[in-house]
């Protein structure tokens, strides 16, 4: 009998298992999901590994297989949630368990720990003072000025004491000998909190809000633990619900994970959570060093925080005590992982408070399709917020403006006269405004007038965008190159851009309006680490009258001197090639509205559209989310769509076309022949993207209304993914 373990899950240079023979003794204990001990390297170090899987088969010669060295217990219950959690995702998502298992306990990485040392006065005040008259008496002059310096304080800074008194390092050390000081080393965890706190004042909830609190405080000390949907419209206050359910849970010495979809979020966020629990909250994101991460990470296993709020990754913070997990905007695409396992998080969120006994609590003024259907089935609990928060504040008036009749009249601007209408009055009255349009760069694509062929990025099946300073960019593999002075394809010089990006929205609005003062935040103005917060923290402080900007400036974001919001392009989104293409222009269209008025001021809102009867589009400027709701409810039930059908993509990526080709056809073929009409199969064909950083992908998407052989075809899959692997053919798979 034979185990494949992985050794050291922390240690990230250890990425595959390793095949152990199971002791006689053992067979029939050892399970999978155990942690055991087994000798490892050329000197059998003995290490703790955890078992994967078991088998009957040797991979390798039986007799260079190690035998395991026993059963281990592990008392660090996080570890052992975190690891059924592992299993759970593996089962769910794909890929295999050792990826599952890096994402929920990713490697530690090998950072030194921020560490301070002090020189510490040990000795009675009368021997110190002897010994200071024989140090002057013989003129050592580098003690005297670290006694006297300790003479007035009981310990000084190692540093202080090597930059500023210019102590050597003899004088320190003859002390130390003298048992007169002792060098104490403290451990200090760099800060990733705010300099300073907003200093906000903690807000009275009003009669909705403290009805919610009431009752989810009272249901959870009941013992009831099922999931919660907080659906309240744009500024309504879900953030204080969630304050004083944390300020609760905290009481009951219970810790909070909070996790928000965008990092552009983290800022403001992290500003009104530490104003109001100070050093009990930290925060992780990706743009955190590896020591500011692994700091963040070692203080939540040792309890010393009891908040954690960030994105997705967030969730898997080590906490032994978890008792609430809040996904705010829990429809946001952001929350579904673009690695392998392609989890997605309120679900993978939902498992988790499963296994911890915890309440999780989704809020959004857009709910997904899939959440607010579990609301209205009871499988979630559904809590609504109808009215705005701050008293006096109602939502924006809303205009759709038909940009066809626009073009009709000769205005061929981007700027549609009823934007450019508001947006001088709203520059008269020094109020300021959010512009929205979701692409970035200066144009969508640059072709060719004479031969009509775009310019493509090399290494992707996509056109390249042109960007400021003369350079086109691949914005999936990063490519880039200098804007030609003819075409590649034929050499005429005619290259024209065509689209609009926020560069270009940018060049517009200052030409327009040369006075005002404009912001611009996307991808390619936030590089930097703190940049979104900067160009937050200025737009707050009023410093610009303009913010325009991709879809990171729309959600969740909270500036009450904003009375205008303008979406320049509100088609984008719509006729993307995917089911959801209705519902993401909804809830993009509702969250970009809901930026505006949300202080006294009454508010404005500019949606520019070539398709205005569209549902979404309505819906969305009435803010109407149970109307949208209802409408593509019946499209997902006519085409067995999640929430109705389960679903999910297959996609086979190889460097060479034919293999990636061969695969996919043989997942087709294998599925058809086992499941036959249970599972429905659409494809197999080229992926909207074809190449993709010199890879080839083609995929295919299987559809069942029977949940069961869903995952029986999920199994199967998993086999042949193994099997195209000895090709270096991937095969992923991504639940829709």
């Amino acid at each position: 009998m034979y185990a494949d373990i992985v050794i050291d899950i922390s240690h990230e240079s250890l990425d595959r298992p390793f095949q152990y023979r199971i002791p006689e003794s053992l067979v029939g204990q050892v399970q999978p999901g155990m942690w055991v001990l087994v000798p490892f390297g050329r000197r059998n170090t003995q290490k703790k590994g955890f078992v994967l899987k078991l088998g009957t088969k040797a991979n390798i010669d039986p007799d260079r297989i190690k035998e395991l060295t026993e059963i281990i217990s592990d008392d660090n219950s996080s570890d052992k949630i975190r690891i059924a959690l592992a299993v759970w995702m593996y089962r769910e998502y794909g890929g295999n368990l050792i990826q599952s298992l890096r994402v929920v306990m990713p490697a530690r990485k090998n950072v030194r720990p921020k560490q301070v040392s002090f020189l510490v006065r040990t000795s009675d005040e009368k021997r110190f003072l002897d010994y200071l008259d024989i140090a002057r008496k013989k003129n050592w002059k580098g003690r005297v000025r670290l006694m006297e310096a300790l003479l007035c304080r009981d310990y000084i800074s190692s540093a202080f004491a090597r930059q500023q008194l210019k102590i050597a390092s003899d004088a320190i050390k003859a002390l130390e000998e003298e048992k007169l000081i002792q060098i104490e080393t403290k451990r200090f965890y760099r800060s990733v909190l705010p300099k300073e706190s907003a200093n906000l004042e903690k807000k009275q909830l009003n009669e909705e809000q403290q009805a919610i609190v009431d009752k989810l405080i009272s249901s959870y000390q009941a013992g009831v633990r099922t999931p919660a949907l907080l659906y309240g419209i744009t500024g309504s206050g879900k953030t204080e619900v969630y304050m004083h359910l944390i300020e609760w849970m905290i009481r009951q010495n219970k810790q909070v994970i909070v996790l928000i979809p965008e990092i552009s979020l983290t800022y403001q966020v992290i500003l009104n959570f530490y104003s109001r629990f100070g050093e009990q909250v930290s925060m992780i994101n990706s743009r955190l060093s590896d020591g500011e991460r692994s700091d963040q990470l070692e203080r939540a296993r040792n309890g010393e925080i009891s908040i954690m709020v960030g994105p997705r990754s967030a969730l898997f913070t080590p906490f032994s005590n978890l008792g609430l997990i809040i996904v705010d905007e829990e429809q946001e695409g952001a929350y579904n992982s673009e690695q392998i396992p392609r989890y997605h998080t309120r679900e993978t969120a939902d498992k988790l408070a499963q296994l911890t006994n915890s309440l999780l609590l989704l809020g959004s003024a857009t709910p997904s399709i899939e959440s607010f259907s579990k609301a209205e089935s009871g499988e979630y609990r559904k809590f609504c917020l109808t009215k705005r928060a701050v008293l006096g504040s109602c939502l924006p008036n809303v205009q759709v403006v038909d940009m066809r009749k626009e073009l009709a009249s000769g205005n061929r601007s981007v700027f549609s006269r009823e934007l450019r209408e508001k947006m001088e009055e709203c520059l008269a009255k020094k109020q300021q405004m959010m512009l929205f349009i979701n692409r970035r760069g200066f144009s969508r694509v640059v072709s060719c007038r004479s031969c009509g062929k775009p310019i493509e990025c090399p290494h992707c099946d996509v056109a390249l965008t042109e960007h400021l300073g003369d350079k086109l960019v691949c914005h999936y593999c990063g490519y880039t190159k200098a804007m030609p002075r003819s075409c590649p394809l034929c050499g005429s010089p005619y290259l024209a851009g065509f689209g609009l990006g926020t560069q270009k929205a940018e060049m517009m609005i200052k030409a327009q309006f040369p006075s005002a003062r404009v912001l611009r935040m996307d991808m390619d103005t936030t590089s930097k680490k703190d940049g979104h917060e900067q160009i937050l923290d200025s737009f707050r402080r009023r410093e610009a009258d303009i913010l325009v900007g991709t879809q990171m400036i729309v959600k969740g974001h909270d500036f009450p001197g904003v009375t205008l919001v303008g979406i320049l392009a509100a088609d984008m989104s719509l006729y993307n090639c995917d089911f959801r293409s209705s519902e993401r222009t909804f809830q993009l269209l509702t969250q970009a509205a809901g930026r505006a008025g949300r202080g006294m001021e009454p508010g404005n809102v500019i949606i520019q559209t070539y398709d205005p009867e569209n549902y979404s589009i309505q819906t969305a400027a009435n803010q109407d989310y149970e109307s949208f709701y209802h409408q593509e409810i019946r499209f997902r039930r006519r085409m067995q769509y999640p929430p109705i059908g389960w679903m999910c993509e297959v996609m086979a990526v190889s460097a060479e076309e034919k293999l990636a080709n061969q695969w996919i056809w043989q997942v087709q073929l294998l599925i058809n022949k086992r499941f036959c009409d249970i599972i429905k199969i659409i494809g197999p064909s080229d992926a909207p993207i074809a190449r993709l950083k010199d890879m080839w992908r083609k995929h295919l998407y299987i559809r069942s209304s029977d949940h069961k052989a869903y995952l029986e075809a999920m199994e199967l899959i998993q086999e042949i993914t193994e099997q195209a692997a000895v090709q270096k053919v991937s095969i992923f798979v991504t639940v829709c």
